[in-house]
């Protein structure tokens, strides 16, 4: 029987959890340590005392950088056996978390067998599941009804929840007097938002934030402090309205850890390269160390098609210079739901900028697999190349395209291969191009 309720009340009390442990192995870093960071709240690990398939991951200061892959059903797309195999596709390479951003009809169903078959952690917005959950237009809905879908979130099981607490009146003021390119872009920040214009109501979720603690703390669900009023345009970023909530957002974190319950803090989507180190240290400096979950940035706003690539970019910057989880982005960004090909393309890039990262940032371990490619690379050993990669069949399937006639190089240089002339130099061989023919 646990003696504690959640992770960050365990780890004040100098409690060694299970958690604790494997993330300590994972990380390489020893249980005290990791202990002492959840105390601190500069590490979370998400992990809803329901969710019994889940592999623990810590997320925040000196760790590697998780990822995130979103999914889930809309009104025009709601085949959830497709939903399952991009489920699939994220486990396979190696995403760290899932987030169920269903928005239609009943979808606990999917999210209860999510939970059972995932060991990855499982987040949701809450907000984008109420109109469908409790069948009510958005004028309807009381904020009784929205602590509803919180508690029912939790029930099932999901580690981590996107709640959208800052964004109330003084947020809103200063949203409204600096006058946006794009608006409001976050969908569950839209809705809250008109829900308090039309209703003239404080923002729920900071009106009766208390009692959504309670429910996080009951389940030792890990709050995600949702970017309501993120920029949606390199042009609105590091605005008032971004700053504004995000000094809410610091003393929503300080109130969360008063409870023991362990906080994320979710930052901006687009941004120019050149503002997204500041911003990092701001948000780190405002919201007092918590774990930042960034979505990309995306560095430049006309490339629709390829914003796996502006964010990849803009991801690896951030982690660089300090964000500790990256939301991935697909090709379809902006455009449609994504398809399988597409999750694909998204987690590697997401993939590419937090590895990239850590290796910038020291962390243990991070070149191993990169210096072992190179050994493989300098013996021209092609098998060992596709075990190491990390999408060994794509690279494999590269190679075999068009196969070279000597195995011992690659189409593209053939007998002139830098390594092989270099080895066969090396060994005291000579390098003879017209004998050779």
């Amino acid at each position: 029987m646990r003696n504690y309720k959640t992770q960050m009340e365990a780890a004040k009390k100098g409690i060694i959890t299970p958690e604790m442990k494997t993330v300590a192995e994972k990380e390489y870093k020893t249980p005290e340590e990791i202990c002492a960071s959840v105390a601190k709240g500069e590490v979370c690990i998400p992990c809803n005392i329901r969710h019994a398939s889940i592999s623990a991951e810590g997320i925040g200061a000196g760790l590697r950088t998780k990822i995130n892959v979103n999914l889930g059903i809309s009104g025009d797309c709601k085949n959830y056996d497709v939903e399952m195999q991009k489920v699939d596709m994220a486990l396979k390479f190696g995403a760290e978390a899932i987030m169920d951003l269903s928005n239609y009809g009943k979808t606990n169903t999917f999210r209860q067998e999510l939970v059972k078959k995932s060991p990855a952690m499982i987040g949701t917005v809450p907000m984008y599941d109420a109109i469908g959950y409790l069948e009510k237009d958005l004028l309807e809905i009381t904020a009784e009804d929205f602590l509803k879908v919180v508690r029912a979130h939790a029930e099932e099981g999901v580690d981590f929840m996107t709640i959208h607490a800052g964004i109330n009146r003084r947020a809103v003021e200063a949203f409204m007097r600096d006058k946006r390119k794009m608006n409001i872009v976050s969908r569950g920040g839209s809705l809250l938002f008109a829900w308090m214009m039309m209703t003239g109501n404080e923002n729920p979720f900071y009106e009766y934030y208390d009692k959504v603690l309670d429910i996080l703390e009951e389940y030792d669900v890990t709050i995600s402090l949702g970017d309501a009023l993120r920029p949606g345009c390199i042009d609105d970023s590091t605005d008032a309205g971004q700053i504004a909530e995000l000094i809410e957002l610091g003393a929503l974190t300080e109130r969360a850890w008063a409870r023991n319950v362990q906080v994320m803090v979710e930052g901006p989507g687009h941004m120019a390269m050149n503002e997204i180190a500041a911003n990092m240290k701001l948000q780190k400096r405002l919201c007092h160390n918590a774990p930042f979950y960034v979505l990309g940035p995306l560095v430049t706003d006309i490339f629709p098609g390829y914003d796996h690539i502006t964010s990849a970019i803009g991801g690896a910057i951030a982690a660089a210079s300090g964000a500790d989880f990256l939301c991935y982005v697909t090709p379809a960004e902006h455009l449609r739901l994504p398809d399988l090909n597409d999750v694909k393309e998204g987690i590697i890039a997401s993939r590419i900028a937090a590895h990239a990262a850590d290796i910038a940032k020291g962390v243990p371990h991070a070149r191993e697999k990169d210096n072992e490619m190179a050994e493989a690379r300098h013996a021209v050993d092609w098998e060992k190349m596709f075990e190491i990669a990390v999408d060994g069949e794509k690279a494999r399937a590269y190679f075999e395209s068009t196969p070279p006639a000597d195995r011992h190089t690659c189409s593209m240089c053939g007998k002139m291969c830098a390594v092989r002339t270099t080895n066969m130099i090396l060994e005291g061989k000579k390098v003879e191009f017209c004998s050779e023919q």
